[in-house]
């Protein structure tokens, strides 16, 4: 019987609250519920909840850590200390996960134990388990999707009801699929942080989050929606992660269009969609939920339930070691509007194959090397112009 210690009682700490409730397939008590907030009312009696970590740390009886905090660097002291105490530890938060990738791998080892992140990269969808399982001997060829339900949902909203970013991203705290400070998610950041970590399920290769060039949605305006729905096109923020040859793979998350031929263009709101395209399975699509308390408590029940039967990432593709190497040396095609010709100057564009000039507004489509694009992301968001990539293949 699974002996739960609980870190944290937010969104996804009740959605796990309440879906363990409804579950009868296994049986898990949550024992201790540690929080930070000592003024808050609870929705449960508070003989449940402590302020200090360690009456759920030293306690023996206490099989199971899961850890649902926002605190990313505390959530990995929590998470260590566990584990150098023989806990098997569930968590969600894939900031923790993305930025300290090798050193959880390696302590798993050490110490003998099991830590599960499904929730961190998909919320609702199972990608890692089936990458872990399905996909453990496949040739991938890539893993690209929607991540973000924040952002999704934003577009959506801008899309099919005419809004403008400021009004669809406060329906979107409203709904509360955005946090009152919402940069995590619509500056792409949260998309890099899943894609790194799937990225280490699908090819074995643990990337530094800061080597992957991430550009979100902040400055979209309805002149680019104009643009995709004139084209027949929707705009999605992409995450993107491919083997470039037969030992390096690239990755980045970018806004990008797409076009009514493809799943992803049906994925709408709050939902994600993720596509593993692979050289004898073909293309795959998985499609789920990607924000909210009871979606993303589903995957941590998930990760629950298999830690019952024992189960562990065993990290497949990084024992092949076939991928060895990551570059930014890719070529892509953008759609870049922009109102200073100072700032298209910048891009550096290999070829450009359109160019439109209005007198209020300009864009641009044309080849960009990724490394130009990285090299430029500290001046991006100072900059008014909007990115998107056109889903063209390059020869």
């Amino acid at each position: 019987k699974l002996r739960i210690g609980l870190f944290g009682y937010g969104c996804v700490g009740q959605g796990l609250h309440d879906v363990l409730n409804a579950s009868s397939g296994f049986r898990a008590d949550i024992v201790k519920i540690c929080v930070r907030d000592r003024e808050k009312e609870r929705r449960i009696p508070m003989s449940y909840f402590t302020f200090d970590k360690n009456d759920i740390l030293d306690n023996e009886s206490i099989n199971l850590v899961v850890e649902l905090i926002d605190d990313a660097e505390e959530a990995f002291n929590i998470v260590s200390a566990a584990v150098r105490k023989g806990k098997n530890v569930v968590t969600a938060n894939k900031l923790m996960v993305a930025n300290h990738f090798a050193e959880l791998v390696e302590m798993q080892e050490k110490y003998g134990v099991s830590v599960l992140y499904e929730a961190s990269a998909g919320a609702s969808i199972p990608i890692i388990r089936n990458l872990e399982e399905y996909y453990d001997n496949e040739l991938l060829h890539s893993v690209r999707g929607i991540l973000n339900g924040t952002t999704n949902y934003i577009l959506t909203r801008m899309y099919s009801e005419g809004l403008d970013y400021n009004e669809a991203l406060n329906d979107a705290k409203a709904k509360g699929f955005a946090e009152s400070d919402p940069r995590l998610d619509v500056e792409g950041y949260d998309a890099k942080y899943k894609i790194c970590i799937i990225t280490g399920h699908a090819y074995g290769l643990i990337i530094n989050p800061q080597e992957v060039f991430n550009y979100g949605i902040s400055s979209i305006s309805q002149d680019d929606i104009r643009y995709a729905r004139e084209k027949g096109l929707k705009i999605k923020l992409l995450s993107y992660a491919a083997k470039v040859n037969e030992n390096t793979i690239t990755s980045y998350v970018l806004p990008r269009f797409i076009s009514t031929d493809k799943h992803l263009y049906y994925v709408d709101n709050e939902y994600n969609g993720i596509i593993a395209e692979a050289a004898f399975a073909d293309k795959q699509f998985f499609s789920g939920k990607g924000a909210g308390g009871h979606p993303t408590g589903s995957a941590v029940l998930s990760d629950i339930s298999a830690n019952s039967f024992g189960y562990r990432y065993e990290y497949k593709k990084w024992a092949q070691g076939t991928i060895t190497n990551y570059t930014r040396d890719h070529k892509l095609e953008i759609y870049l509007r922009y109102s200073d010709a100072k700032d298209l100057e910048l891009f550096h564009f290999d070829s450009i194959s359109e160019d439109f000039k209005s007198l209020d507004y300009k864009y641009v489509i044309g080849i960009i090397n990724l490394e130009q694009l990285y090299s430029l992301r500290d001046r991006l968001s100072g900059m008014d112009i909007f990115i998107a990539g056109t889903g063209r293949k390059i020869q």
